[in-house]
């Protein structure tokens, strides 16, 4: 039909003036084209390869961000946003596209920097609002090479990344206020990267990029029934922050992977990475589970107060995977388990407020401009107290008052490394002959992979709590340089069970606006 035959660029400008094109539905998706609730990267290319897809996106979160229920996870729209898609589309038609993102509409958090023609990098805290930083990211240079689309000037999260204070809630900043979780009314998103989890989860945009310290991509992931990829620190730029991505699926996990792996000059970290980096797209086998050794670690997870609901529903997760010709190593412990337990997330928390407070300073000077002043941590206090009609006067107070590495700092950060990676997850994966590890998602093995910089794998599922019904996700994680090994694994257990179409949000959180 002539009416498929829409340019991307003039239906996204019908959007951005809040009305639909001939082919848009406001009851679910026209003309066998893919619901935006569940779209996957390669069906929104094939719908813009046939000159026939509509961004509603930007229409999507008007509907339920600031309206309805109010789920309050993106912060700005990118004003900027239908130009990039103009001359995109003008590209795809002139030279073709230049890759499976080209024309592809991404968030990114907030705390991910971006020069400002393409909205604030705020960390959530006014005081941070108009301010300048000297480039983009490194990953985001990546993706606007690939031909990605910065749909929306930032995702909300909890402000500066959880580390304004823990006494405040999870997914709350000055700026965006308190986001909400799209699976209960007024339910917890986890902090910090809490509206790029929900906004991905809904439909909001394609993929969405976080970041993720301790947990903040994998508990989001979790609970959020989306999949999302810890990498091992030094396969994609940390300049700018580090980044990791949440998508629906593994499929488009990988493809986002892909695009962000790399060396960055910026980042030293990145030239440790192993050359060449594997396609990760090549990595989506349905029969990888067959002939593995998969373990158990029941001590990291046992010890952190887990739900019984989710060890029954855990058990069925490891004989679903026995199904599949996985041999399960049960229980197959870190060794360091208890001295993990003891120590882990203190360890863990007293380096982040060191890192914390040194990095910031960085970012700050480094600002070309910074409407309110600051340039240190302790300017940001001063602004936080002086302006308590914007920000809540709370927090900051133990990272700045750190002082630094000192001979306390280096025996921590050796004692993380030691139990986390040698008396960690490397001696479990040699001592049971495993080729990953497999958990519910916890504090423990959070802090056990974040320790020891590597990565993980947030899996879709397979967990629901009975009340209020909310995901609950498992985790493969192993060490580093293993995504591909752990992208196959999720990939067939994804495939096989098909958790994330059983389970949808509560009704008033699915945006009504389709192509």
């Amino acid at each position: 039909m002539q009416t498929l035959k829409v340019s991307f660029s003039l239906d996204l400008f019908l959007k951005l003036l809040g009305r639909t094109s001939a082919n848009s539905s406001s009851s679910g998706p026209a003309h066998g084209l893919p619901d935006l609730y569940e779209a996957t990267v390669t069906e929104v290319q094939d719908g813009l390869d046939a000159n026939r897809f509509s961004s509603a996106y930007i229409a999507r979160t008007k509907e339920v961000n600031l309206k309805g229920p109010t789920l309050r996870a993106v912060l700005e729209i990118n004003s900027l946003a239908l130009e990039q898609a103009v001359k995109l589309d003008k590209e795809r038609g002139s030279k073709g596209k230049r890759g499976p993102l080209h024309g592809i509409p991404l968030l990114l958090k907030d705390s991910i920097s971006t020069d400002n023609s393409n909205g604030n990098t705020t960390a959530g805290s006014f005081a941070l609002k108009d301010s300048i930083p000297r480039k983009d990211a490194g990953v985001v240079t990546k993706l606007r090479d690939a031909g990605a689309i910065i749909l929306g000037r930032k995702a909300n999260l909890s402000e500066f990344g959880q580390f304004r204070s823990h006494k405040l809630n999870g997914g709350w900043s000055a700026l965006g206020g308190q986001g909400t979780n799209a699976y209960y009314p007024n339910g917890d998103t986890c902090g910090s990267s809490s509206g790029s989890a929900v906004a991905v989860s809904i439909g909001l945009c394609a993929l969405v990029l976080g970041t993720d310290t301790t947990g903040s991509i994998t508990f989001h992931a979790s609970r959020n029934n989306i999949v999302g990829i810890k990498p091992t620190v030094g396969l994609t730029s940390r300049a700018g922050d580090t980044v990791e991505p949440l998508t629906c699926t593994v499929t488009d996990a990988a493809i986002l992977l892909s695009a962000i792996a790399g060396k960055d000059p910026d980042d030293s970290m990145t030239s440790s990475q192993p050359v060449p980096l594997p396609a990760y797209i090549d990595a989506l086998n349905l029969g990888a589970l067959a002939d593995k050794r998969i373990g158990a670690p029941r001590k990291i997870f046992i010890d952190s107060d887990t739900h019984p609901f989710i060890l029954v529903a855990f058990e069925k997760s490891l004989r679903v995977m026995e199904e599949m010709g996985a041999t399960i190593v049960d229980p197959a412990d870190l060794p360091s388990a208890d001295d993990l337990i003891k120590n882990g997330w203190t360890d863990e928390e007293l380096t982040c407020l060191v890192d914390f407070n040194i990095d910031l300073y960085r970012y700050l000077t480094k600002l070309k401009e910074s409407p309110s002043g600051v340039r240190t941590l302790s300017d940001i206090i001063k602004f936080i107290q002086d302006h308590p009609d914007l920000e809540q006067p709370k927090g900051f107070v133990q990272s700045n008052n750190t002082s630094g590495y000192n001979a306390h700092i280096f025996e921590v950060l050796e004692r993380k490394s030691r139990l986390s990676e040698e008396q960690g997850i490397d001696a479990a994966l040699s001592k049971y002959n495993l080729d990953a590890l497999v958990a519910p998602h916890s504090t423990f093995q959070a802090a056990a992979s974040a320790n020891a910089g590597y990565p993980m794998i947030q899996d879709d599922g397979p967990i629901f709590y009975p009340a209020p019904g909310t995901p609950f996700g498992i985790s493969f994680f192993a060490s580093a340089w293993s995504e591909y090994q752990l992208l196959e694994l999720s990939y067939a257990y994804e495939q096989k069970t098909q958790t994330r179409i059983k389970k949808s949000v509560y009704a008033e959180a699915v945006p009504s606006t389709q192509l």
